[in-house]
């Protein structure tokens, strides 16, 4: 059996939660109720974080795809849909890029298949530099308050503590090894235009780690699109715009049955506007 640690609710078709960088299972926690009422809702703590141990040898996070693959296997879960937030994105990118058949549709959630340009390699660097001199706890105080969208930070002020401490609890090993992996991952943008099932788009007009023009320019790549730009939010939807989170994902579960498609931004848009409304031409 694959050694990573999982919650599931409710009961319906599954669906699988992949958390972020320097979270775990329970950063779901505000939607995770609500999506189990119409579904079997499974959430995992990836390799290192939480109560999953972390791999004892180098890892890239098609390694890190892989065990989660086994872990779908274990618990017959092929043919779930797949949600990723940031990290967990990069991980999802990975299983639709190598086992397409076990998904019946993905989500980046504030994510991105684009590989890291020069500029955020050297980001990644100079942060794991300081986690080795100062700590993750230093760290994780700073780290996660610019997470969230500047005016959002006062009224979700307890969240953010409560990410904080989250974040803080992670091992210095484990920060910095995924740190690397994702600034040595490959650009998967070839995957947005080769999958043929439904794709969900999540992403922050605000979000200062996925800027909106980088994920804008990823729309027109997907053959079957469901996307949402939420407004004044920044990169934690679920807490920033939690009731917007839950009803794109929930309309996402719907259309992946169907041969829907949607866009939506300041309400929905026609799916044949989408390179000029969004600005991906």
């Amino acid at each position: 059996m694959s050694k990573i640690y999982s919650k599931k609710q409710g009961s319906g078709d599954p669906i699988v939660l992949i958390h972020g960088f320097c979270e775990t299972s329970e950063i779901w926690k505000p939607i995770v109720n609500k999506l189990a009422l119409s579904n079997e809702v499974h959430t995992l703590d990836l390799p290192g974080f939480g109560a999953s141990p972390l791999p004892t040898e180098a890892f890239t996070l098609e390694d890190i795809s892989g065990t989660v693959y086994q872990w779908i296997v274990d618990n017959n879960l092929q043919g779930s849909i797949i949600i990723g937030h940031s990290l967990g994105g990069y991980v999802t990118l990975a299983l639709a890029k190598n086992h397409p058949k076990a998904i019946k549709g993905f989500g980046l959630f504030h994510s991105s298949a684009l590989a890291d340009d020069e500029e955020k390699k050297s980001s990644r660097n100079k942060t794991i530099d300081f986690v080795k001199k100062r700590g993750v706890m230093v760290f994780a105080e700073s780290f996660v308050t610019q997470l969230f969208y500047l005016k959002n930070r006062s009224r979700l002020k307890k969240e953010i503590e409560e990410v904080t401490k989250m974040a803080g609890n992670t091992s210095e090993e484990t920060l910095v090894r995924y740190m690397e992996a994702m600034r040595d991952r490959p650009d998967n943008t070839e995957i947005l235009k080769t999958f043929d099932k439904p794709v969900l788009f999540i992403a922050g007009d605000q979000d200062s780690s996925v800027p909106i023009e980088k994920s804008q320019a990823q729309f027109e790549y997907i053959k079957k699109p469901f996307i949402h730009v939420l407004n004044n939010v920044g990169h934690m939807g679920m807490y920033e715009d939690t009731a917007a989170c839950f009803l794109a994902i929930r309309q996402f579960i719907d259309a992946s049955g169907s041969n829907e498609t949607q866009v939506e931004r300041k309400g929905a848009l026609p799916d044949q506007d989408l390179k000029r409304n969004l600005g991906c031409g």
